[in-house]
């Protein structure tokens, strides 16, 4: 039998051309120290250069400053790598490229949906991303591919360099005398200290002058993470996220200190003092008491389409009919941050802020809470909570336990006999939850958390009911279809509690989560007197509907105070009778008979409204920054004119921060500061 000669036995024996390419490449990387290092660190200035133009947020763009930053941070993220021997530190400054490279690709799709940057506490929520599906497609773009363009060469870079790269530097490496190894070390270390010291200098130097000047007290008052970005760029945000993070959660033993507890205690306690005095005082105090409670949260309603009309049908019917037969807020206001559904959620039901960062749901769950149905459950009230989604989503299966209702109808507990959407179809959402709530034994309080209208409003032709004229094939139009559909399923939820005989004696509770996340302004002229106002957009955005309908449709009208998602439990308990005397509540009652001084709403991002004044916080973080706005004209005011209010927003949100992150609800009761929740006021 013949063989073949051992020359041409194959690439092992023989290498080709391109495995010797990459070992001369390996070679010359190996007798360089930090070539390698230099092209990682241009990669990442390109990337980061490449992210910003991505995001494109509003006077923002990178200067010659921003970049100085960046080169800082990347040599602070990555000096280490230089102490490692050639292999180890390839290998680690591929993993660490593509590590960043995947942060700033998240960024960039949370960014479009949540208008912020992703933090820790969202990381860790990323098990909810699978859950996002069409949503996050719709987000996605070819050119932030850009911010991942070298994978398809570092990747099979580093499989050679872990499978081959040892056999192609061992001969070189054998040939190295002890006195050449000490050099090459001695080297590393050099390199290692110099990239540390320059790394250092760059970005810190630069902080440090900004937050000395324009952006003097940033990291104190940080109500908002681009702002964080805007100063320390990207990289340095981020490492101040986890910096954040750690301190937060691992090494604050006690992360309220014993005089900030003193100074929470007091300020809530001055709130419940002003709620207490409308107690003893006002007849709408218990007026309702004993009546059930049904409150639904529907995905993604706006204020600015109600009452409108397209292509010749009203967009709302059902919902401008119980308008004119509820109490309507029609300067209602949404307080949502990162978690979105979930902190309105939050702050409807427990009266306090969401965090500037994250869910609370996610973070705090463990913690206690004065919340709605904690409250109605101790009075004897069936407490249930429907969602025709997954219980695990956005921790629902924990927080709602804490909450004490007594069941969550998740996912698992419906018959998807009408899919839409994320999940089942608002219409059969309704129609299976009521089934339940009809057998319920009264009072009850329900809790309906609606799917259908949420992002990114995607309806069968079957659906589409609306002709959208100029907007069709928008996703402007997609968005008035899915509402259009959504107020058609109240309508039929409505007709369902009138049937049951429950619409005479329940109070029912409507409202929108959170703005829909559309900021094409173009989309916006048929619904705004001026789209360029950055007042009348903030508004705009921020505003959702909440109607109260009262079992003897009493107290009925418009009404035009300020208020906001915090309000809600306090008025709902000042209805029944239940004291809101403790201090475990930032609202207050909307429904009084009493003239009610001015109310201040405060955004989780630091901007406020009085309902004559409107406060938009500045990138910088400085008050004085901010713009001030007359809410009725639009017009620019001087930024004297917020000052004073706006300390008060910010201490609002210190207060709030301080008691979820600190539990302090709890300490308050230990300290015998908060009593049993009674029928009657203290």
């Amino acid at each position: 039998m013949n063989h073949l000669p051992a020359e041409s036995s194959g690439p092992i024996v023989n290498p080709s051309w391109f495995r010797r390419a990459l070992g001369l490449s390996l070679r010359i990387l190996d007798r360089s120290v930090a070539l390698d290092f230099i092209f990682f660190a241009a990669a990442m200035l390109l990337k980061l250069y490449w992210f910003n133009k991505l995001l494109s947020v509003a006077y923002m763009d990178m200067t010659k400053t921003d970049a100085i930053i960046e080169t800082g941070a990347i040599l602070l993220a990555s000096f280490w790598t230089l102490l490692l021997p050639t292999r180890g530190r390839l290998i680690a400054l591929i993993a660490l490229n593509l590590i960043l490279s995947f942060i700033l690709y998240a960024d960039v799709i949370y960014y479009r949906y949540f208008q912020d940057l992703i933090t820790v506490p969202v990381l860790m929520q990323l098990g909810q991303v699978e859950s996002l599906g069409g949503s996050i497609h719709t987000l996605m773009k070819l050119e932030d591919f850009r911010l991942l363009w070298d994978a398809v060469i570092i990747i099979p870079y580093a499989v050679y360099v872990l499978w081959r790269g040892r056999a192609d530097l061992k001969a070189k490496a054998a040939s190295n005398t002890g006195t050449v190894r000490l050099r090459k070390i001695s080297i590393r270390i050099g390199c290692t200290i110099a990239a540390f010291m320059l790394g250092f200098s760059l970005f810190f130097t630069n902080l440090n002058h900004a937050t000395d000047t324009w952006a003097k007290g940033l990291f104190e008052k940080n109500w908002w993470n681009l702002s964080i970005y805007n100063v320390a760029g990207a990289l340095g945000f981020h490492g101040y996220d986890i910096y954040r993070y750690a301190k937060i959660n691992w090494l604050d033993v006690e992360p309220v200190s014993a005089e900030h507890r003193s100074d929470t205690q007091r300020f809530m306690e001055n709130r419940a003092a002003a709620r207490s005095e409308l107690e003893r005082t006002d007849a709408l105090f218990g007026a309702y008491e004993g009546s059930n409670v049904l409150m639904v949260q529907v995905e993604s309603l706006q204020t600015f389409m109600l009452g409108q009309s397209i292509g010749g049908k009203e967009i709302t019917p059902v919902l401008n009919q119980l308008l004119k037969e509820s109490a309507y807020f029609s300067t209602f206001y949404h307080q949502t941050a990162q978690g979105r559904t979930s902190d309105a959620d939050f702050a409807v039901n427990c009266s306090l802020q969401p965090m500037k960062s994250g869910s609370v749901f996610i973070q705090y769950a463990s913690h206690e809470f004065g919340c709605l149905p904690t409250q109605l459950k101790s009075e004897g009230y069936s407490t249930n909570v429907f969602h025709p989604y997954q219980g695990g989503f956005w921790n629902r299966n924990v927080m709602y336990k804490n909450m004490k209702y007594d069941q969550f109808y998740s996912m698992k507990h419906y018959e998807l006999d009408e899919r839409l959407g994320w999940s089942l179809g608002d219409k059969s959402f309704y129609r299976q939850s009521m089934d339940v709530i009809a057998s319920l034994p009264q009072p009850f309080h329900s809790f309906l958390i609606s799917l259908t209208s949420h992002h990114p409003y995607k309806l069968p032709a079957a659906e589409k009911l609306l002709d959208t004229e100029e907007l069709t094939d928008t996703i402007m139009g997609d968005y008035l279809q899915v509402i259009h559909y959504a107020d058609a399923a109240l309508g039929e939820l409505i007709d369902r509690m009138k049937a049951e005989g429950l619409w005479d004696n329940t109070i029912f509770v409507l409202y929108g989560d959170h703005d829909n996340s559309i900021q094409n302004w173009d989309l916006y002229p048929r619904f705004m007197k001026d789209t360029t106002n950055a007042a009348e957009r903030e508004q705009v955005i921020k505003s959702v509907p909440m109607l109260i309908h009262l079992p003897d449709g009493a107290h009925a009208g418009t009404y035009n105070k300020a208020s906001g998602q915090l309000d809600m439990t306090p008025t709902i308990m000042y209805l029944l009778g239940l004291s809101t005397s403790e201090p475990k509540w930032l609202g207050a009652p909307l429904l009084t008979e009493q003239r009610e001084e001015t109310r201040l709403v405060t955004q989780r991002n630091g901007s406020w409204t009085d309902g004559h004044r409107y406060y938009i916080p500045s990138a910088d973080g400085l008050s004085a920054n901010g713009k001030c706005y007359a809410v009725d004209t639009g017009e620019l005011l001087a930024s004297d004119a917020c000052m004073p209010m706006t300390d008060w927003a910010d201490a609002e949100l210190t207060m709030s921060d301080r008691i979820v992150m600190g539990n302090l609800l709890r300490t308050f009761k230990n300290n015998g500061a908060v009593e049993a929740v009674g029928k009657t006021a203290s």
